[in-house]
């Protein structure tokens, strides 16, 4: 069972992010305050959960927040400011969208950059430690897992349903044979290759 909380103070934020190796699609982060005394049976980092188990998460979590939200940033912006301060980015803006302003912090890994004046604590593995870490990487994850699925419809030849933007053999098999779409992230490269054709 992960464990509730890292602090004592009543609104503490789980922060958590998906999508930073991607080669196509948005960084996504997600915020989630959950309610005092929350606890979410089967809840875990949402790399070791199944499809059909984050979904059921999801509901469970939006049912037991006070608080949650997801913030995209699209490959453009990735490309223009960089994979950190995109992550920081889509830290920032979901915080922000939050309904409840968080009092502590508390992000997965080993660097955030701070948010205001509100207190805060990295965690490596914390989405492995910490439920509303665990919860924030589930909505990550879906949300963006969402996103890319309603993405496929424009560009099926790189099959973003199943691969979700990573870059698995077939996604850079397509990319190298057909280039790269506006959804790609250009600076991120592949096999050292510079691939300039772009869709329409």
């Amino acid at each position: 069972m992960l464990l509730k909380k890292f602090s004592e103070f009543n609104y503490e934020a789980g922060i958590d992010e998906a999508g930073r190796g991607c080669l196509a699609g948005p960084l996504t982060a997600a915020a989630v305050i959950l309610k005092k005394d929350c606890n979410i049976i089967d809840i875990d980092d949402s790399k070791k959960l199944s499809p059909k188990k984050r979904l059921e998460l999801k509901r469970i979590i939006e049912e037991n927040a006070l608080a949650y939200s997801v913030a995209f940033v699209n490959s453009s912006e990735i490309d223009k400011i960089n994979v950190l301060n995109s992550t920081y980015k889509a830290m920032h803006n979901a915080i922000r969208a939050l309904s409840l302003e968080p009092e502590f912090i508390l992000v997965d890994g080993n660097r955030f950059k701070p948010y205001g004046n509100i207190p805060f604590n990295c965690v490596i593995k914390g989405d492995q430690k910490y439920q509303n870490i665990a919860a924030a990487s589930i909505l990550a994850k879906t949300y963006r897992d969402d996103y890319m699925e309603s993405l496929h419809s424009k560009f099926p030849i790189y099959k973003w349903g199943e691969n979700k933007g990573y870059g698995t053999k077939y996604h850079i098999n397509m990319i190298l044979k057909y280039g790269r779409c506006i959804y790609h992230r250009y600076t991120f490269k592949i096999k050292s290759k510079q691939l300039n054709f772009q869709f329409n």
